[in-house]
């Protein structure tokens, strides 16, 4: 096992910086707009859960409550985010997407999608068709 593992460990390696280095270039292949990386996250968020308690948004987006306060803040005066009582605690709020949040994210989700498809339209169908099997054995390492 420990053989095994530490031949893994160069690919590991690999695949990360590779994955890292790809996921900030489709963040950067995005709209020109005022939204910063953690308010666009934090939208992503709240359209792939459709709803959070600001608690639960920090803890998914893996920063403190009071800065999640200010990035919902942001979202809200832009009419991205809208608040509704929670319905059954009444000390806490739902956070949600608004319609106009969850048109701005389809904007932000095909300027990605478009960048990478011209990125992937270079390369050879060989490469496009290892690419999708190796997407779907990523998917399957991601899910542990």
């Amino acid at each position: 096992m420990t053989t095994e593992r530490t031949a893994a460990e160069p690919l590991a390696k690999t695949l990360r910086d590779a994955i890292t280095r790809l996921g900030r270039r489709v963040r950067q292949a995005r709209p020109i707009g005022d939204l910063t990386f953690s308010q666009l996250s934090a939208l992503t968020s709240l359209q792939l859960a459709g709803a959070l308690t600001p608690r639960e948004l920090a803890d998914v987006e893996r920063v403190q409550p009071p800065t999640m306060t200010k990035i919902v803040g942001k979202l809200e005066e832009r009419g991205l985010v809208a608040r509704t009582p929670h319905p059954t605690d009444g000390r806490q709020v739902i956070l949600a997407a608004t319609d106009e949040g969850r048109t701005v994210y389809a904007q932000y989700e095909r300027a990605r999608n478009e960048w990478l498809a011209k990125q992937l339209e270079q390369l050879t169908p060989e490469e496009r068709e290892t690419l999708g099997r190796a997407a779907e054995i990523l998917q399957r390492v991601a899910r542990g």
